[in-house]
């Protein structure tokens, strides 16, 4: 009976898993999609995803588009005060 629960838990959990990786590359698609020409100005030197890239962009974060921050807040990336005096 406990082998039975532990492979249901097993199962639940690799479900979540994938559930959760599905909205993350979702998030990850708009966000590369806002930010695409911000990325290429400002911080093409850097390897997307790196901890770099992400200080990069929070140095530039005056000067990014409104539609790269909003992309980056809904994607939970960046707190929603950045877009605060955009709009």
């Amino acid at each position: 009976m406990k082998l039975g629960r532990l492979a249901l838990n097993v199962v639940i959990l690799a479900g979540a898993s994938a559930l959760l990786s599905t909205a993350a590359s979702a998030y990850s698609q708009k966000v590369k999609d806002a930010c695409s020409a911000d990325y290429g100005s400002l911080c093409s030197k850097y390897k997307q995803g790196s901890a770099e890239l992400r200080r990069c962009f929070e140095s530039n974060r005056r000067v990014l588009s409104t539609d790269c921050v909003e992309a980056l807040v809904n994607a939970g990336e960046v707190p929603a005060r950045y877009l605060k005096n955009r709009r």
